[in-house]
This record gives structure tokens, sequence and C-alpha cells, in this order.
């Protein structure tokens, strides 16, 4: 290998461990009230019944 196929291939790894890092980054969670919780909870419930009717 010559030097500019190595200089490549860690300028390429950099990119990957750059966008990865950026994406742990800006990963928020959700913040849901007990209501919404509630509401998920239900519409939930209600899917996996009609999921087992069909």
């Amino acid at each position: 290998m010559n030097f500019i196929t190595i200089l490549i291939i860690i300028f390429a790894l950099g990119i990957i461990v750059s966008g990865i890092m950026l994406l742990k980054q800006s990963a928020k969670k959700f913040n849901l009230s007990d209501e919404q919780r509630d509401k998920i909870k239900k519409r939930n419930k209600e899917q996996d019944k009609k999921d087992k009717d069909d």
C-alpha cells in the first residue's frame, strides 16, 4: 500500500466515526407526559387486538 491509499482509508474512517459521534450527540429522549404515555399504551393495546383478530 502506498501513502495515498493509507491516507484515503484514514480519511474515510474519520468521516464514519465522526458521523456516528454526531448522531450520538444529537439523539434526544422523548419527554412524554403521563397522559401521552397512557394514550400510547391504549393505542398499542387496540392495535394488538386488531392484529389478533386479523
